[in-house]
């Protein structure tokens, strides 16, 4: 059996090459974004950076801790508090003392937004990071700082003035002494009492005594961590972000992995049942010589798995030489970190290679069914006309996979709309109607196909009328030319469209919910804005201030778990002149310091009745739902009064002139303020327009990356499947030369068939992205979202034509081929 399917592969080349070559292309794609996944699930082992040469370092754990009648339940709070300096005295008795503070200190530019943004501390501290003096002196006098070189911004030298911007205002201050930077901050060091006065919290505490020590004075319930070893990079300005920074990275490469995997899959198996449907003569031929059912389905099966193993390693070997070239390419591009390196793991190559082997029996399995169920004498006298494309369990499968395609949504619609805007929603639910419109594709190719064609058919001259006809009779030939298209014109639509979509109804939230004038936010993201500036502010004439509070707020559900919501805290009074936030019930006018605003997702969403939450520093109140807005895309919070924000600083200011007020006046006083205190001052319309659809963004770049690794799956069966067509139709192109058709003419309408087929995957994909897209459309309209369905019709027309174009070039060379040989000597043979 082994060599009578070599030896059908040798005779039979052609048939296989596309299933190869597919098969190689999906099985690298799969390997090297498996390699590149498999570096994601560990982020780099980094060890303490800014206590690493600190013997215990104690801070506050942040942590929320709830009691439940399952037991007690924890959650991160939003601004965990400092140490006291209670506490702090108590650990002096143990041993030496070293209390770092952290705040902004940034260095002034003399340009505008020029400013070098860098991190304050007291000079005690710096030993704890083992900075040494490379020149100068430590700081002995409130004017006098050192800093750090060697890590960007302007090159300080000691002796240099500076002006220093932090919280306690803009002041002169003396270079009196340097270190060198150690990668992880940019660094202004203050002496011990200046650095007190600046920020009096108590942020760290060095303690120079034995850890167990420690942990016995504080005892259990103190609410402090207590660092030592390893665990002190837990201190480190934000720990998490190396695995945070992998956290897309690695949704990227498994969507990417997961479409590769199933376009692999869809376009393997649809040119493997049209190379089975090629071949009934010869099986009829076969089984009238003897030979069995069970023979021809074990020859086919075996010819699959030849293919499908060679296919495996090649791809397996060019999976492992791209990986590197996949991560390179992400780091230009930014979807992942520039540290971001290749493992060693050999799994990922393992895999590939039996998921490329799988997936060709898998599709052989199908095939191999059908050929051995071909009937010898039914085979010989079958006609060129394609008839019962579709078995019983085609059509039940085909009717299963739909309803599934289609009921999911409907359920979650619904039940939770806001579930289908996620990403794994979004791009897994294409694949679902595209499986079940490609299984009913040998029944819907000949009405859309007689839909196409219905213009062209009533055209002068013969070869519209052709092409309807041979479209509708070559039924196979027509669908299995269609199934890539399909496959590439639903994914890239959908997904394409899907994301525009979002980015337009999250642009449109935006531009409802904001009406002030001017929104004013810090200069550096993450800092609060300067209390001299908001005073400032507030003092300009025909101005109304809205200062507001990022922060959050945490509520047990059904008393087993915690659930944080992002939050802001405002003053009611003006919420209204800046803002038009979708109320779905009660007013915003009733929020006070006993009452919140939340949103539909809430469990408790009644206007009047209190729940119980925990504010951004861990204390708990009950408060009173005021108000209840929409859920749209995600971004409506929650919104509580300043007394509630749990001790967080003023982050933006919107703005609104007053009527009568003079908007080049307000203005002017605002960009005057942010001059001297470092923030940014943007109209409405500047600081909406991040949030509008863009093409550069790395959501855009990720996908384009994605539907390009879709691309080359499809384009080369789409290539194969043509090949093979043409090829096999000597004998019609021969008759239409002893017809009188020349060889122009022929040309012209191999090309019109093909170019017909690709219409036909078109419509059919671009019916599964319409269905999809409306779906996304009616979950917007259901969380309160007044958005249009984008269609990226630029990508659709680009897509189409490129399938269109190899469409063309894939049936004209093998037809140029078949009619070199005499018209006469291809109609007398036989195939």
């Amino acid at each position: 059996m082994l060599m009578f399917a070599l030896r059908g592969i040798r005779l039979r080349w052609v048939t296989f090459v596309g299933s190869f070559l597919a098969l190689v292309l999906g099985v690298g794609l799969i390997a090297a974004t498996g390699l590149a996944l498999a570096a994601t699930f560990d982020a780099p082992e980094r060890g303490p950076e800014r206590f690493a040469a600190a013997p215990v370092v104690v801070r506050a754990d942040g942590l929320l801790r709830v009691d439940t009648p399952t037991g007690t339940r924890t959650a991160p709070v939003d601004r965990p508090g400092p140490v006291p300096p209670g506490l702090a005295a108590q650990l002096a008795a143990l041993g030496r003392t070293v209390e770092d503070r952290s705040f902004p200190a940034d260095i002034m530019d003399p340009h505008p937004g020029q400013d070098d943004a860098r991190v304050g501390h007291p000079w005690s501290v710096a030993a704890a990071a083992s900075y040494r003096l490379a020149t100068g002196r430590a700081p002995a006098a409130p004017g006098d700082v050192v800093v750090t070189t060697g890590t960007g911004g302007p090159r300080l030298r000691t002796g240099d003035r500076v002006r220093v911007r932090t919280p306690a205002g803009n002041e002169a201050r003396t270079v009196v002494g340097t270190v060198a930077g150690r990668g992880f901050e940019d660094a202004v060091f203050f002496t011990d009492d200046e650095a007190a006065r600046i920020s009096p919290d108590i942020d760290t505490l060095v303690v120079h005594a034995d850890a167990t020590a420690v942990r016995d004075a504080l005892g259990p319930d103190s609410g402090m961590d207590v660092l030592t070893g390893h665990d002190r990079r837990h201190a480190d300005p934000d720990p998490d972000r190396d695995a945070r920074a992998l956290v897309s990275v690695n949704a990227l490469l498994g969507t990417a992995a997961g479409i590769t995997l199933f376009v692999s899959a869809a376009v393997v198996a649809s040119t493997f049942s049209y190379a089975v449907a090629q071949r009934r003569r010869e099986f009829g031929l076969l089984r009238t010589a003897g030979a069995t059912p069970g023979q021809i389905r074990r020859s086919v099966l075996a010819e699959s798995v030849l293919v499908g193993a060679a296919a495996s390693a090649a791809g397996t070997l060019l999976g492992a030489g791209g990986a590197p070239l996949l991560v390179r390419r992400m780091t230009e591009a930014g979807l992942a970190p520039s540290w971001f390196a290749l493992g060693d793991p050999s799994w990922p190559l393992h895999t590939a290679f039996w998921t490329g082997v799988s997936v060709a029996t898998a599709a052989a399995l199908v095939s191999c069914h059908r050929a051995g169920r071909t009937a010898p004498t039914e085979a010989l006298r079958e006609a060129a006309v394609d008839s019962r494309v579709m078995p019983v369990s085609r059509w039940a499968a085909a009717v299963l996979v739909l309803l599934l395609g289609l009921g999911l949504p409907a359920l979650a619609l619904a039940t939770d709309p806001g579930d289908l805007l996620g990403r794994k929603s979004y791009v897994t639910r294409p694949m679902i109607l595209i499986v079940g419109c490609a299984l009913l594709a040998p029944v819907l190719v000949r009405p859309v196909g007689r839909l196409l064609t219905w213009l062209p058919a009533r055209l002068p001259g013969a070869t519209g009328v052709l092409v309807r006809e041979n479209t509708a009779a070559g039924v196979r030939r027509t669908a299995a030319v269609a199934a890539p298209v399909l496959i590439t014109v639903a994914l890239a639509t959908s997904l394409t469209g899907t994301v525009a979509t979002l980015e337009e109804a999250r642009a449109t939230e935006a531009r409802t919910a904001t009406t002030a004038d001017f929104v004013v936010t810090p200069g550096q993201e993450g800092r609060p804005l300067a209390p001299a500036f908001l005073e400032r502010v507030r003092d300009i004439d025909g101005a109304v201030v809205s200062a507001s509070r990022s922060t959050a707020v945490t509520v047990l559900e059904e008393n087993t778990a915690l659930v944080s919501s992002a939050a802001r805290a405002v003053d009611p009074a003006q919420l209204g002149a800046v803002a038009k936030l979708p109320v779905t019930a009660g007013r915003l006018a009733d929020l006070d310091d006993d009452a919140i605003v939340v949103n539909e997702e809430w469990l408790t969403t009644r206007v009047g009745d209190r729940v119980t939450v925990w504010l951004g520093d861990g204390s708990e109140r009950s408060l009173r739902i005021a108000a209840v807005l929409a859920t749209g895309t995600g971004d409506n919070g929650v919104y509580v009064t300043p007394r509630n924000a749990g001790g967080a600083d003023v982050d933006r200011i919107d703005v609104e002139v007053a009527p009568g007020g003079d908007r080049r006046a307000v203005a002017a006083a605002l960009d005057t303020a942010a001059a001297d205190t470092g923030t940014r001052v943007a109209t409405r319309a500047v600081w909406l327009a991040p949030t509008a659809p863009g093409p550069d963004d790395h959501t855009r770049t990720g996908l384009r990356m994605i539907l390009g690794i879709a691309l080359l799956s499809t384009a080369t069966a789409l290539a194969n499947t043509l090949v093979m067509a043409t090829s096999g139709r000597g004998r019609d192109l021969a008759v239409l030369r002893l017809a009188g058709a020349t060889v122009p003419q022929v040309l012209r309408l191999v090309v019109a068939e093909a170019v017909a087929a690709v219409g036909v995957g078109a419509v059919l994909g671009g019916a599964v992205a319409a269905v999809n897209l409306l779906v996304v459309r009616g979950a917007l309209a259901l969380l309160g979202v007044t958005s249009a369905v984008v269609v990226p019709w630029a990508m659709l027309g680009l897509v189409v034509a490129a399938a269109a174009l190899l469409a063309s070039g894939s049936a004209v060379l093998p037809a140029l081929s078949a009619l070199r040989t005499r018209p006469v000597e291809l109609a007398g043979s036989r195939e």
